[in-house]
């Protein structure tokens, strides 16, 4: 097997201290039946990013984490590459312009939704009415727009057949995030619109009983949450599908930030991943590297050790510097930074140089934070095998200093 068992916990890749803490902290707390981390993991809000823990009948709401169903879409388009390529400058400033990103934005053209007359609303409506009201109205104004960070919109070439793919990567937004702290202080016994204390990054995980009230209510407003993330994907590639006049012949979707119920060693499980793809025996995923590294599709091999993984890889590279490491500390008063060991020069050639046009983006997404993608790939070759590798060409993210603290 590929991995090494520390500590109880199953880890693939290169132990990072920190997380392995996180990890080994999970594992002690709960009904836990296995911890695991991935080849592309590193330190996050209590369970660590790149890290899977397996419930009996426990859900976490911090091990979900707060961009609940976070996750990638990618879709093959029928253009070749070199029908757009002439013209890439252009396509990528009209989906700079087209695509809202950052923090707290908002759709330019509300886009409305099956999804609002889902009954599982009632879950917000039974916290109070103006709970529901102000969640329900900050989903409707934010389908469809990108968030901060690494979340992004690019454009690929097909290494092997030079087809042109669009892939993006963004989660459930503002409607998230606030659902993961509403639930999290439901869980102290705070309002849940209350003002919750800062997460400490080493705290032990918050674990409701799936079985309980608020168990049942947090899984519902989960799944509501991913249905919105997968509408805000699905919206925001049929917008560059428009923009490019093509269509997608092949698609690739799923989360990485969830929990899932599932059945291993024929026993239900709730399988929390935070910063994981599923890998199931023939199911497909889409995993990013960097802006100045490949992108891969996969798929999910039917061997022991993808069994022993609970059906689970990496889902990027994973971050090697911090965003405060790489892009320094920022005064909001003066919007300047000091102390960052990246400069803008230096993204700027190392992007130029893999021949990737750039829109927005800040040193703390530069190549230099991550990890080479084929090096995690390469620790879990037993689990996934890459069926297409893709090169960006083009890349669009929220400009510099638009992150989210949530993600370093």
């Amino acid at each position: 097997m590929a991995y090494q068992t520390i500590d109880g916990v199953r880890v693939w890749g290169s132990p990072d201290e920190g997380a392995l803490s996180q990890a080994v902290t999970c594992a002690r707390h709960g009904n836990v039946v296995q911890a695991l981390l991935m080849a592309d993991h590193h330190k996050g809000y209590s369970q660590p990013i790149g890290g899977v823990v397996v419930y009996d009948g426990q859900i976490s709401p911090s091990g979900v984490g707060y961009d609940i169903a976070c996750g990638n879409k990618a879709v093959r388009t029928n253009l070749m590459v070199s029908e757009v390529k002439p013209h890439i400058a252009k396509l990528m400033d009209r989906i700079a312009r087209t695509i809202s990103f950052g923090i707290g934005r908002v759709n330019s053209e509300r886009a409305d939704h099956e999804l609002f007359d889902d009954p599982d609303w009632s879950v917000y409506a039974a916290v109070g009415h103006q709970e529901h009201d102000k969640l329900k109205s900050l989903a409707r104004d934010q389908l469809g727009t990108v968030g901060s960070g690494n979340h992004y919109v690019d454009l690929f070439e097909e290494t092997a057949t030079g087809r042109l793919w669009i892939g993006n990567h963004f989660g459930s937004r503002g409607f998230g995030h606030k659902t993961a702290s509403g639930f999290i202080n439901l869980a102290a016994g705070r309002n849940f619109l209350g003002n919750a204390p800062g997460e400490k990054m080493d705290q032990p995980p918050v674990l409701l009983e799936l079985t309980s009230e608020l168990g049942d209510m947090y899984y519902r407003a989960m799944k509501l949450a991913g249905r919105y993330a997968y509408a805000g994907r699905d919206y925001v590639i049929r917008q560059v599908l428009s923009i490019l006049e093509a269509e997608a012949d092949l698609e690739v979707h799923n989360h990485h930030n969830y929990a899932w119920k599932e059945t291993h060693n024929g026993k239900e499980t709730i399988v929390v991943r935070k910063g994981a793809t599923p890998s199931e025996p023939g199911q497909l995923g889409f995993i990013g590297g960097s802006m100045g590294d490949i992108s891969v599709i996969v798929r999910g091999k039917d061997t022991d050790e993808n069994r022993e993984a609970f059906y689970s890889t990496v889902h990027g590279a994973g971050r090697v510097m911090s965003r405060t490491q790489a892009a320094g500390k920022m005064n909001w008063k003066t919007r300047s930074r000091t102390g960052g060991q990246i400069s803008e020069a230096q993204m700027k050639e190392a992007v130029k140089a893999f021949g990737v046009e750039l829109r927005g983006a800040g040193t703390d997404e530069s190549p230099f934070v991550y990890r080479k993608l084929q090096q995690v790939l390469d620790a879990h070759a037993e689990t996934v095998e890459v069926l297409h590798v893709l090169k960006p060409i083009g890349v669009c993210m929220a400009g510099a200093d638009e992150f989210d603290p949530y993600k370093d």
